[in-house]
Parts: C-alpha cells; structure tokens; sequence
C-alpha cells in the first residue's frame, strides 16, 4: 500500500476525487482504530462488536465517498460522525436495544464535556447510597423500576438520546448523531433527567 502519511486527510481526499483511487485503502487502514474505539462505546447498546465494526466500516467508507472539502468539518470530525450513525442505525434497525447494561459495571454516565448541568445523569441513576462511580450498581428493585420507567416515560426521541448518552457522548455529539438541533438534544437531557430521578433516587 501507497504511503500518504505525509498529507492532510483534506489533500488525500481531494487526490481521490482525481482518481487516485488507491487513497481510499490508506484511509480505511488510516481509520479503523476509530471504528474500533467507536464500536467499543456502542458495544453498551447490546451489539455484537465484529457487527458494530463492520458497520463503522461502512460508514468509514461514505465518510470517504461523500465528504465535501468545502462543506463540511475536518475529515476527521466528518468520519466521526458518520461512523458513529452507521452503528448506531445497525443498533436500532436490529431491535436489540437493551438497558440491561445498567445492571452491570457503567462508568459512561458522567457529563459530556459540553453537558453544563451539575448533575451528572449516572449520579441520578446511581444508588440511594451512592455508589462507586466506576463501578456503578443499581439493586434490582430499582433497576426493574428504572426500565420500566425508561420503557413508559420516555418519548422515542428521549430513548434515543439517553441511549447515546449511555455510550458517553456530549449532547452536541447526540444532536450530530441523530441530526437534531443542539437546543432540542439538551432539552431532551434536562426532561430525562427530570422523569428517570424519582425513581431511583430516596423520597
């Protein structure tokens, strides 16, 4: 395979519009460690992780195919977000999506790094002892009363929100996903937040 490694991924892309179609190899082995990283987030949501890498190699690929020099962000930044969508279109179209994680150890519940709000959602979720917040437990009780919150009280939007948010993604990086406004993303946070307390938190 060709070394590009001296270039921009902005050159390569511009070099491949002109037919160097060999960049498109470079940059698919240039990436695929962000495919990985990016399925292991995912993995929460209960997909096989080999299925989650497959998918963000697709959606690697039309990162490739479609980013505009002109338009959109950095390559970097674009490949991102069109990974990210890939796999978590594959989750939601296989009809996998499970909570069950929340019974487990979850260390992705703290605030995204432009989330404002003082209370992170895994301190919400946490407890009523609180909890170490690398090795979160919800008893039983409280998880069963949790999912079945999640499943009544919850708009579908909502779900998808709080599922992203369990791989740990900022707000602005759920809106991206889910090709929301960011204002409406933080919204759904806030009312997430508001539903899910009562229940998991002492009265």
């Amino acid at each position: 395979m060709k070394d590009y490694s001296g270039c921009t991924d902005e050159e390569l892309i511009i070099r491949l519009r002109d037919g160097e179609n060999s960049i498109t190899d470079f940059i698919m082995e240039k990436y695929k460690d962000l495919v990985r990283s990016k399925a292991k987030s995912m993995y929460i949501l209960g997909a096989d992780t080999e299925d989650l890498i497959q998918e963000g190699m697709i959606g690697l690929f039309k990162a490739v195919r479609d980013y505009d020099c002109g338009r959109d962000a950095s390559f970097h930044t674009f490949a991102e977000l069109c990974v990210s969508r890939q796999m978590y279109t594959a989750v939601r179209a296989s009809g996998r999506k499970k909570h069950s994680p929340l019974n487990g150890y979850i260390s992705l519940y703290g605030n995204g790094s432009d989330d404002n709000d003082e209370t992170p959602l895994m301190n919400i979720l946490s407890s009523v002892d609180g909890g170490n917040p690398e090795t979160m437990v919800i008893d039983r009780e409280n998880l069963e009363n949790l999912e079945r919150a999640i499943e009544e009280q919850l708009s579908q939007m909502e779900k998808e929100v709080l599922d992203l948010h369990m791989t740990g993604m900022s707000y602005t990086e759920i809106a991206k996903v889910l090709g929301r406004d960011l204002k409406s993303t933080d919204n759904a946070l806030q009312r997430i937040r508001t539903k899910l307390k009562k229940y998991v938190l002492p009265h």
